[in-house]
């Protein structure tokens, strides 16, 4: 198989449930990064073969094949298909996959992944209806934020660990939102501020400065009464947009474009539904298997924040070091915007391997009803 390579990232800002992009449609929200990345790359639209975009609730403007339409409200020639994707919360980074398969095997030169969520504009399972009776009778099905409480159940994560782990993302966050780190990765976008002025929204809304452990120690259990995971060690509710292109070494040579990083392997995984939030770990297993690497061998590690018990679960279990972890903040402090949030851990973690000077990054989410993403990139050395 010939090598899948990314040629270009990029993202808009991450916006708060009601907040900043609550007045953008996700399908234009969509295009609109879709936009920025043609323009930013140079590539001439009609070159794509494919568009591959990640959606979780794919109902009302996110609707009808939003990964068809969202190319198309761009300006992309109609001569350039599209395809949504949803694997839930992985739904990005399983976008990205699927394009970079379509590379690896020389059926398309140049595809684009992406992946995009409005949570202000349509509710998180609002696409849902009743679950069948022969699905539960087989399982107990719990909401996420039950799973999380299993998850540190079992991997003894204790609600200590978890609101530590929580101001440290967001103090990371804020902190690469200071030191200008997502400058080069994000996309300002033209938004209307209280005034009804125009203004361009160029920062992640969503971290907290103000922060604290007793803060976060106060917050009272989210989901059950006597559980650890709160709205502070939980991810937030967001908006947001995220372009990915990537081709093969031929072709970026062809169209002058720099290889930035290929895909080394990929890994997915199924695990209890119940429990449910664990498939990060053996998806990870899968994945360096197929490289032929071991966990400290990959320099950068971005495992979705969806809860705290989560990343502390995995990172025990897989043995790595806190210092590669998540090093802008994840999700608790950034925001998950569920479509757009395995792309946007790629192009986070891609634009910091190389401001790092660093060879291998794995990203990796866990998804609702027991399921794990993982995906290994390697930058040229």
């Amino acid at each position: 198989m010939q090598d899948a390579v990314v040629v270009g990232a990029v993202r808009t800002p991450i916006g708060r449930r009601g907040g900043s992009l609550k007045d953008w449609r996700p399908d234009d929200l969509a295009a609109f990064a879709l936009r920025a990345l043609v323009e930013r790359t140079g590539v001439d639209p009609k070159r794509i073969d494919d568009v591959v975009m990640g959606c979780v609730t794919q109902i009302d403007e996110q609707g009808l094949n939003i990964g068809r339409i969202a190319p198309l409200i761009a300006g992309f020639p109609d001569s350039v298909p599209g395809t949504s994707v949803n694997r839930m919360c992985a739904s990005g980074l399983q976008a990205f996959n699927f394009a970079s398969m379509a590379i690896m095997t020389g059926q398309a030169d140049v595809v684009v992944a992406a992946g995009v969520e409005s949570m202000s504009r349509v509710p998180i399972s609002s696409d849902a209806g009743t679950l069948s009776p022969k699905l539960l009778e087989k399982y107990e099905i719990v909401p996420q934020g039950i799973s999380a409480d299993l998850v540190a159940d079992k991997y003894h994560v204790t609600r200590e660990q978890m609101d530590e782990f929580s101001l440290w993302s967001h103090r990371k966050a804020i902190r690469a939102i200071d030191e200008g780190r997502f400058k080069t990765e994000i996309e300002p976008v033209p938004v209307l501020d209280e005034n009804g002025q125009k203004r361009m929204f160029d920062t992640d809304e969503h971290p907290r400065r103000n922060t604290s452990l007793e803060k976060l120690a106060s917050l009272p259990p989210a989901f059950k009464p006597d559980g650890r995971i709160t709205a502070g060690n939980s991810s937030g509710i967001n908006d947001g947009s995220c372009g990915i292109l990537l081709t093969n070494p031929e072709t970026a040579k062809a169209l002058n474009l720099e290889p930035r990083a290929r895909v080394v392997a990929t890994g997915v995984a199924g695990t209890n539904p119940t429990v449910m939030l664990d498939g990060t770990i053996p998806a990870i297993r899968k994945a360096l298997d197929r490289a032929s690497l071991k966990a400290d061998d990959i320099d950068l590690w971005e495992v979705n924040e969806a809860f705290a018990s989560v990343p502390i679960a995995t990172r025990d279990t897989i043995g790595f070091e806190d210092a590669r972890l998540n090093v802008n903040g994840g999700a608790i402090a950034l925001g998950h915007p569920l479509g757009m949030s395995g792309a946007r851990l790629i192009t986070t973690m891609l634009h910091q391997m190389e401001r790092q000077d660093l060879r291998y990054g794995l990203a990796t989410l866990c998804i609702g009803f027991g399921m794990g993403v993982a995906t290994i990139i390697e930058r040229p050395t």
